[in-house]
């Protein structure tokens, strides 16, 4: 468990780190650490909307409002105590910045890879399965 902690961290941090990046280079830095939560609740909830998207394509079922937006609700609701608890109400994070700051040039080189790996698959396989999901609609019409 400690180790999915971690890595949670250190998603949060590459992305918290790219936001103070490119904030510093159009203008100034403010509220980094809401953009990268929000660009880690995004980021949770595409996860979530492509499984029920594969769901919907697999089943053979088409779903509404009234299926997805409870899971959706409850989803983000989910999404929103954990970052809160994680990001918000302690400052445990940048206890862990301070940490992965330290790591070597190679080692967070290694994980700016992994991190950005990760965030692209995870924006390609919900932008596909949308489009998957469209053209599977599509069909049934």
């Amino acid at each position: 468990m400690e180790k999915i902690k971690r890595a949670y961290y250190y998603i949060f941090y590459k992305i918290y780190k790219s936001i103070i990046y490119t904030s510093e280079m159009v203008g100034g830095e403010f509220w980094s650490d809401f953009k990268a939560g929000i660009v880690l609740l995004t980021l949770e909830l595409w996860t979530i909307g492509s499984f029920l998207n594969y769901y919907s394509i697999i089943n053979n079922k088409k779903l509404n409002i009234d299926v997805i937006g409870p899971i959706l609700l409850i989803s983000l609701i989910l999404f929103c105590v954990l970052n809160y608890f994680a990001f918000v109400r302690t400052d445990i994070w940048k206890e862990y910045n301070e940490e992965f700051d330290k790591l070597s040039e190679e080692k967070n080189k290694k994980g700016t890879t992994i991190v950005w790996i990760i965030v692209i698959s995870i924006a390609v396989n919900f932008f596909g399965s949308v489009y998957l999901l469209q053209k599977y609609v599509l069909k049934m019409y």
